[in-house]
């Protein structure tokens, strides 16, 4: 017998790129048995979009965040199968009918995630990077996965709720200024840790159609994502070598706080210069392999471009992870 597939795409002003996710979600073939969109406390009307597409839909007077909004789709669904949708990507037609078959041919496995494509929309360099760089991520992580993603990422109804769905409390942040959105991520590590199996299915693949600027990058990675992950890995108490977690990048984050005070070193007069070279080399031979990515994907200049970016994205981790750890202890006390 065939799982049923509920879709539950939550969205806050998701103004086009909602219209174009829906599209999207209208070619499937097979179409999924129902699609629940939850209105998380819309002010520019985009979600009344859904009508035109008979989805169901659960309209929030305030914005109540990803977590609550997902866990209300996934109150009133009646698949067998939870498939969630970030409300800026595009499904294929294909989508769809792969988690379904997938679920059913491997019965002992709980959820499944995908990653975007390496095709994303936006034209701008940020924007190619920073989706292509996800693309990168997830298409060298473990196949066994260690943690969930809910941009296009499936589960079993009746884990799912066994489960209690997404923590709304947990995932909450560390500052006023941090409104965290790692529900995905926490409910990852909760299924592990209760022995549940999670699969990436790196074919899996789904357009993303985010255009990306500075102020959104580290306004996401920095307070969004790097702080409250923080806090969810001190609470744990250990780190899990995958994604954007893997030894490499942790690695990484050392060697660029080590250059960064050989250069100021050598700005004063200390001769640190043969160490900051030897520092920078280390840096392209640990990255070798994603900037060779990147060299493929989009040429030699693309990839030299994204270099410096890489390294940016280093850095400020490792502020957000001492800034965070600061914030964690000082809210133990």
């Amino acid at each position: 017998m065939t799982a049923g597939i509920s879709v539950i795409i939550p969205v806050h002003n998701g103004g086009d790129d909602f219209r174009q996710c829906l599209e999207a979600l209208a070619t499937s073939q097979p179409p999924p048995e129902e699609i629940i969109v939850v209105a998380d406390g819309e002010s520019d009307g985009s979600w009344r979009l859904a009508y035109d597409f008979q989805v169901r839909v659960i309209n929030l007077p305030t914005p109540s965040g990803p977590a609550h909004a997902r866990n209300l789709g996934a109150q009133t669904a009646t698949g067998e199968i939870l498939l969630f949708i970030d409300a800026d990507v595009l499904v294929r037609p294909d989508t769809v009918a792969m988690v379904r078959d997938y679920f059913h041919n491997h019965p002992a496995v709980s959820a499944i995630m995908g990653s975007y494509d390496d095709t994303p929309t936006a034209t701008n360099f940020l924007s190619q990077y920073r989706n292509l760089f996800h693309h990168y991520t997830h298409q060298t992580g473990a196949i066994e996965a260690s943690t969930f993603w809910t941009g296009c990422g499936a589960i079993r109804a009746d884990v799912f709720r066994k489960m209690g769905g997404f923590d709304q409390n947990r995932c909450r942040p560390l500052s006023r200024a941090c409104p965290g959105t790692i529900e995905d991520v926490e409910l990852g590590y909760r299924l592990k840790e209760s022995g549940h199996s999670i699969h990436l299915l790196k074919e899996l693949q789904v357009k993303h159609l985010k255009r990306w600027d500075l102020r959104s990058i580290i306004r996401t990675d920095f307070f969004y994502r790097a702080l409250p992950w923080t806090e969810l890995l001190l609470t744990r108490g250990r780190m899990i070598n995958d994604l954007n977690l893997k030894k490499q990048t942790r690695l990484s984050i050392v060697l660029i706080f080590s250059l960064i005070t050989c250069i100021l070193a050598l700005l004063v007069g200390t001769p640190t210069g043969t160490v900051a070279i030897i520092l920078s080399l280390l840096l392209l031979l640990i990255n070798w392999r994603c900037y060779s990515f990147f060299y493929q994907k989009r040429g030699l200049r693309f990839a030299a471009l994204v270099i410096p970016w890489h390294w940016l994205y280093f850095f400020y981790s490792g502020i957000a992870y001492i800034y965070g750890s600061i914030l964690f202890r000082l809210k133990k006390r």
